[in-house]
């Protein structure tokens, strides 16, 4: 993906959130920062972007996002708790998180290129699982913006699930 597609959905998902008056959060492991510098770049991000954390450690997902011990970090679950985490503690509406091997080799029995995407609003949590080919920086790269993607996606149907929040702009309030 070009730069000018990336800020294309970076700019999209900026749109959503705007006008459906949405608080966006990221939680990155894999991604190492990425995904939040690349959201937080986005036109009037301080509008909408609450913010994201970069747990690294498995003692931090488990003491900070409350992913349950023993859960392995790179799987479905870990993603999903991580972003359910994330989402508390930054009070949004939608969070993301990235989760995986991003290699050069295979880690704890998961080829590297094994990836997962976390989400979590109000109304639950979900995944998705990518097997990503490249070098590291690659697989880094592809996982931030199939995450942004994902976010854009998740939030289209979204209304703020935060009580007196005010949504400017058109629709309903």
């Amino acid at each position: 993906m070009t730069g000018a597609e990336q800020y294309q959905d970076v700019t999209r998902l900026g749109e959503i959130a705007r006008a459906h008056g949405l608080r966006v959060s990221v939680a990155e492991s894999l991604t190492s920062g990425r995904l939040a510098n690349t959201v937080g770049a986005g036109p009037e991000a301080s509008e909408w972007f609450a913010g994201g954390i970069v747990a690294y450690f498995t003692e931090v997902k488990e003491r900070v996002l409350g992913m349950t011990p023993g859960t392995d970090p790179c799987s479905a679950t870990a993603a999903e708790q991580l972003a359910e985490g994330a989402r508390r503690l930054f009070d949004a509406d939608i969070c993301v998180s990235t989760t995986g091997v991003g290699g050069p080799g295979p880690q704890d029995g998961h080829p590297a290129g094994t990836v997962y995407l976390g989400w979590a609003t109000a109304d639950g949590v979900g995944h998705r699982r990518l097997a990503l080919d490249g070098a590291p920086e690659e697989i880094i790269e592809a996982s931030a913006e199939a995450a942004i993607r994902l976010l854009a996606f998740h939030a289209e149907g979204l209304e703020p699930a935060r009580p007196g929040h005010d949504i400017e702009g058109d629709g309903p309030a």
